[in-house]
């Protein structure tokens, strides 16, 4: 079984579907806990309806921090999958010989411990401190409890990659059994083309695709590869293959940006490609890539890029979802379905899965993102992406639940109480849909702790904590 895993710290506290619909990622800068910006986000593409008399647009998304936290341990899954395993020594420790490092079946969720990153435990901590309700604070350090993924979403968030793995590792060698940290690639060079409150550092006119391969991947990889005992997952570049498919010519999404994120994905695959990494692309969700016209398309984008970067054996499938609202299944919402008929993400993946089939791609795997998506019937259309109220935290990270194609995992790869994008119009980095009716206008900066929505997302979890 992979279960969640606690890291005691001394510094601190702790079937076809057709079409449109969105998912983007907006990003913060730097730091943890309340008040200061935690890192990344995946949020913001918008319906830009094109082509076909099909919705093409993207949209759904929310900004994600950079950390994740330290908790408790509870079991989340195991399971059987592709992949490339392998088998390897944490040297010292308590362990009497190598720990086995390789996963249930392929499946790198599985056969292993997840790692509960300190950086999201010290910011729900800023939130426990901040609640007087005991019933409140007793649900919120669960939370604390619960794997979240570690957002790379600038060249600076590198330098913390290190002291993040050499906590899982050190855990992992008082355990004796593998524990799994999941990071998330999310720098390329026009990041989010069709958003503005997820905009990244790099831009492809001012020496971006240099900088991204020898700044940002170049380290990354340094990284990975001076731990061959560590199984590490990674989630590559969310929102950028999938606004090649839907948004073409929109905002920033120009020609020269298209084949950027083409190439350069490529090149994270193939330079990150290694036997105790396994790369899970971003696929978009129901809601924007849904319809058949929609997935053709992605998944032809997905086939080329693979191809282009050797078909690497680590690149284990796609995640879904990221960020993103879109429950697991549903059988109506509050919004038109607008012809999709992919109803949730457990149709979605289905789907996708059979049109990556016809791309030759037959034995990918998926995971999928239920950090937010708890709740339904919030919002007025799959475009509306930004700090959606009502949301409420979903189904807890485990591996193999079932439900859908090769399905690996639920994780919460955006970890809920970062913002989606700042809600005040002339702020910085102000997107439209931050200020939409369905959005907590309160919200601060992309990627910064957001107490109030945090505390939502607690009360209106399904499960409930």
């Amino acid at each position: 079984m992979a279960k969640w895993v606690a890291v005691l710290l001394t510094t601190a506290s702790f079937a076809a579907c057709s079409g449109d619909g969105g998912d983007g990622s907006s990003n913060g800068d730097g730091g943890a806990g309340a008040g200061t910006p935690t890192g990344s986000g995946a949020g913001a593409g918008t319906p830009t309806g094109a082509g076909a008399g099909t919705p093409t647009g993207s949209g759904a998304g929310a900004g994600t921090p950079t950390g994740s936290g330290a908790g408790a341990g509870t079991p989340t899954g195991s399971g059987a999958g592709a992949g490339t395993p392998t088998s390897s020594a944490a040297a010292g420790g308590n362990c009497p010989g190598p720990v086995d490092i390789s996963p249930v079946a392929g499946n790198p969720f599985a056969g292993g411990r997840l790692f509960v990153d300190p950086e999201y435990v010290a910011k729900v901590q800023t939130s426990i401190d901040m609640t007087t309700d005991a019933a409140l604070v007793a649900k919120m350090k669960k939370v604390q409890e619960i794997p979240t993924a570690f957002w790379l979403d600038r060249i600076a968030a590198v330098d913390r990659l290190e002291g993040h793995l050499d906590a899982a590792l050190a855990l992992q060698e008082q355990l004796c059994e593998p524990v799994v940290p999941v990071i998330v690639v999310y720098d390329l060079p026009n990041r989010d083309c069709f958003a503005e409150a997820s905009n990244g550092e790099l831009k492809l006119n001012e020496n971006g695709t240099e900088r991204y391969q020898n700044e940002f991947i170049k380290p990354i990889k340094a990284i990975l590869a001076a731990r061959p005992n560590q199984r590490i997952i990674a989630i590559i570049e969310p929102d950028s293959l999938p606004n090649i498919a839907t948004n073409l010519g929109g905002k920033r999404c120009d020609d020269a940006t298209a084949a950027s994120y083409e190439s350069n994905v490529a090149h994270a695959l193939k330079e990150l490609n290694m036997p105790h990494v396994y790369q899970y692309i971003d696929a978009a969700h129901s809601g924007w890539l849904g319809w058949e016209d929609n997935q053709k398309k992605g998944a032809e984008i997905f086939a080329r890029v693979i191809k282009a970067a050797g078909s690497p054996s680590g690149v284990r499938g796609f995640a879904t979802n990221v960020a993103n609202y879109t429950q697991l299944s549903y059988s109506s919402e509050s919004y038109d379905q607008q012809d999709n008929p992919c109803f949730g993400e457990y149709d979605y993946v289905d789907a996708m899965a059979s049109a990556l089939a016809a791309e030759g791609l037959a034995d990918k795997h998926f995971i999928i993102d239920t950090s937010r998506n708890g709740r339904g019937n919030i919002r007025d259309d799959w475009g509306l992406w930004c700090n959606n109220k009502g949301a409420g935290m979903g189904e807890r990270p485990r591996a193999n639940p079932g439900g859908a194609t090769r399905l690996d995992a639920f994780y919460w790869v955006k970890p809920p109480g970062d913002s989606d994008g700042v809600g005040q119009e002339g702020e910085p980095r102000y997107d439209l849909f931050c200020g939409k009716a369905n959005a907590d206008t309160r919200a601060p900066q992309a990627g910064y702790w957001f107490h109030e929505y945090f505390v939502e997302c607690v009360k209106n979890a399904n499960p409930a904590l």
